[in-house]
């Protein structure tokens, strides 16, 4: 059997295991095993439906050219040489996106792998090294990652700024990687610590989802830390700067290149490194009690997960045929309940709730709430649309698609009661919530006179929803698997995302004629009667 280029590197390391009583030899047998059986796991950025044509290649591996690809990204700001702690900070914020995203969407399962206590506690091998192997199984690979980031850009910097720079960079990359790694085993701890069950895993999945939120509002604030006047960048210290770890890991590089010596530069450098170092020292402490607890994830909960009466009752509404309530609420309780499907589908919809506000944001940095409030800003709303063609098309998969064939076991009349139950329960159960949320805050600031355009946005919606059903590839619901899934499906996305500019613009020149926008209600109101009956 072939061996690992990657534990070939590690031998040379047998040392440093030796020195720290952890069995070397077991290790890099059961390391071999996991990196093995990881040939099966496609990453999340990969095509997931070729993973069957040919078992034997490992592509996270042959996914690591896409990653690279990113990390040119790095290279404008690196070339910059006029303010360190700007550039830096935009470079450390992007990379520590990329690793972290990667290390929630693909790593996570690795980290909380039950095998390993099942299957190795029971034989002669310690919990030293048992915990050693993990960690490193995770380390490869993000250093393989890392690596594909950064190698470009850190070659760049090392023709641009020279050797001592370089150094600077590549340490802190590994700060960075550590610093990810435990924080993330951290907070799945504390996770572990307080629940359990069904109710953890459930946890866990919003939890992931809100970290891939975060990290996009992590963007912005980033960016925000600096102001540019006569395009030079300027940075005034605030204190929840010391909470913004790319700062960090931009201040040596302002404080020993440029000379810089400002306590508040000592104390960015000083986090950037101790940090780290702490969280692993907690990690290693912690870790018997993390291993205990993540026996809970195999435990299953006795907790009935009913409808809410609303829920029940705007079926009711809505849903003037029985076979149509009844899918209805059974599209309900798939969206509510299954967890593959949530974490695929839920961060995108967190995706479309912040960007309206950050396009928003953007504007109250140069204008007055005045100013905005008698402006057509309100029309970013429907960027928040941008959720709806993705919905549309995760709903045909399942991670339990295995149970599609209920549908043949019912005396259904009309598939078209499917379809209908199905989008309505979804416009109901995920899009309208998040919408009325941006609504009441678009409210407050605009105050009544936008009702009436939230109106048409909404109407717009519910159009824009069958639009999107009926370009997109159409199958019963929930009866795919999402290894199934298809680049040109997705592709067709793009042309539907471009038709929100069409809906955005008509709604605009509604707003340049008395009682446009109103006129423009009732015609959207006729339009969604048609189609939801004809199409």
């Amino acid at each position: 059997m072939k061996d690992f280029q990657a534990l070939k590197v590690l031998d040379r390391l047998e040392w440093l295991f030796k020195k720290a009583n952890i069995d070397y030899i077991l290790l890099r047998k059961i390391l071999k095993i996991k990196l093995i059986m990881d040939k099966r796991r496609v990453p999340t950025i990969f095509n997931q439906s070729q993973a069957k044509k040919n078992k034997e290649v490992n592509y996270f591996f042959r996914s690591l050219w896409l990653y690279a690809f990113m990390g040119l990204l790095l290279i404008p700001f690196i070339l910059m040489e006029d303010n360190y702690i700007f550039q830096m900070s935009i470079t450390f914020a992007i990379v520590m996106f990329i690793i972290m995203s990667t290390m929630i969407s693909d790593f996570s399962s690795v980290l909380l792998d039950l095998r390993d206590k099942s299957i190795l506690v029971t034989k002669p091998v310690s919990r030293k090294t048992i915990n050693a192997t993990k960690f490193v199984h995770i380390s490869i690979y993000m250093f393989l990652l890392t690596a594909s980031i950064v190698t470009i850009p850190s070659i760049v910097a090392l023709i641009k700024h020279g050797a001592i720079f370089f150094i600077f960079f590549i340490f802190e990359i590994i700060l960075v990687n550590l610093l990810i790694i435990v924080f993330t085993a951290l907070l799945y701890f504390l996770f572990l610590k307080f629940f359990d069950g069904e109710q953890l895993k459930d946890l866990i999945n919003y939890f992931q989802i809100m970290l891939s939120i975060v990290i996009m509002i992590g963007y912005q604030v980033v960016v925000r830390s600096f102001e540019f006047i006569d395009l030079k960048v300027a940075f005034y210290l605030k204190w929840w700067h010391f909470f913004i770890p790319p700062i960090w890991y931009s201040a040596p590089f302002e404080l020993l290149l440029h000379g810089k010596f400002e306590m508040f530069l000592i104390i960015f450098t000083i986090l950037a490194i101790i940090v780290p170092i702490l969280f692993i020292i907690l990690y290693i402490k912690l870790m018997p009690s993390f291993e205990r607890n993540l026996q809970k994830l195999s435990e299953q909960s006795t907790r009935k997960k009913t409808q809410s009466k609303l829920s029940l009752g705007l079926a009711k509404i809505i849903c003037r045929d029985k076979e149509e309530r009844t899918f209805y609420r059974f599209a309900t309780l798939m969206m509510k309940n299954e967890r593959e499907f949530k974490l695929k589908v839920y961060p995108s919809i967190g995706f479309s709730l912040v960007l309206p506000f950050i396009m928003l944001y953007n504007q109250f940095l140069n204008k007055s709430l005045k100013e905005i409030a008698s402006s057509h800003l309100f029309l970013t709303i429907y960027f928040s649309m941008m959720i709806i063609p993705t919905v549309v098309l995760m709903l045909r998969y399942s991670g339990k698609y295995k149970g599609a064939w209920i549908y043949k076991t019912t005396p259904i009349q009309n598939t078209t009661t499917i379809y209908k139950g199905t989008l309505k329960a979804f416009l109901i159960n995920l899009f309208l919530p998040f919408f009325f949320i941006i609504s009441v805050i678009f409210g407050i600031i605009y105050r009544f006179q936008v009702l009436p355009h939230l109106i048409v946005i909404m109407l717009s919606s519910f159009v824009y929803t069958i639009i999107s059903f009926k370009i997109i590839k159409k199958s019963l619901p929930f009866s795919e698997s999402f290894n199934t899934m298809q680049d040109e499906e997705g592709m067709k996305l793009f042309p539907l995302f471009i038709l929100i500019g069409f809906f955005l613009g008509i709604h605009y020149v509604s707003t340049l004629f008395h009682y446009g926008v109103y006129l423009y209600m009732i015609i959207l109101i006729f339009v969604n009667s048609y189609i939801w009956r004809k199409v």
